[in-house]
């Protein structure tokens, strides 16, 4: 008799679970994909949405089934943007003529003491650096100044001046575009 009552319930559970996702899973899609930055990502929120309801004890007892798929689907975006690491000036490579991939932080780091053609370029390299940085807003060339030349990580500066940890995050990839835009041609110059 038990083992009828579980069958019961699984086909009706199974019914529900095809009913919401029929209901529900066109508009949940474009609720999710209008607040991620690709289809991939959409999709994969989409279906740990619909693992984590397929899983519930007792969907019956949901007072909205629909305000519960916004709300995971909600949270389930939150994670994604947390999980996601802020792009770094290093994340950037360039290639060069040679298909190599050259990236900035190793133009301010070479050893240039025996060669003084590298030494010149990593001269005109800082050069048009600090110009490149002062064409940005001034919290973006802030935050970039604080961490990729003092090396203090994100939430520090965040902490340091009471913004917002996604705004920072914001401002150092506006930067790091601009700065990737303006130096591009440096890279070409560069016989490395």
């Amino acid at each position: 008799m038990n083992t009828t009552i579980e069958l019961d319930m699984a086909k009706t559970s199974n019914k529900s679970l095809t009913s919401t996702v029929n209901a529900y899973g066109k508009r949940l899609f474009s609720f999710i994909r209008s607040k991620v930055g690709s289809v991939e990502d959409a999709e994969d929120i989409l279906q740990e949405v619909w693992l984590q309801f397929s899983s519930l004890q007792a969907i019956e007892d949901l007072e909205s089934i629909s305000g519960w798929l916004y709300r995971v689907a909600r949270n389930k975006i939150t994670d994604l943007y947390r999980k996601k690491k802020t792009p770094l000036l290093n994340d950037y490579g360039i290639d060069n003529s040679d298909d190599d991939s050259f990236l900035i932080k190793e133009i301010l780091l070479m050893d240039v003491s025996d060669n003084p053609e590298l030494a010149l370029f990593k001269e005109i390299f800082w050069k048009e650096l600090f110009i490149a940085l002062d064409d940005l807003p001034e919290n973006q060339k802030q935050v970039f100044v604080m961490n990729e030349l003092e090396d203090i990580t994100l939430q520090e500066i965040a902490l340091k001046t009471g913004e917002n940890i996604k705004t920072i995050i914001s401002r150092k990839g506006y930067a790091v575009k601009h700065l990737r835009s303006k130096l591009s041609y440096l890279y070409n110059e560069l016989d490395y």
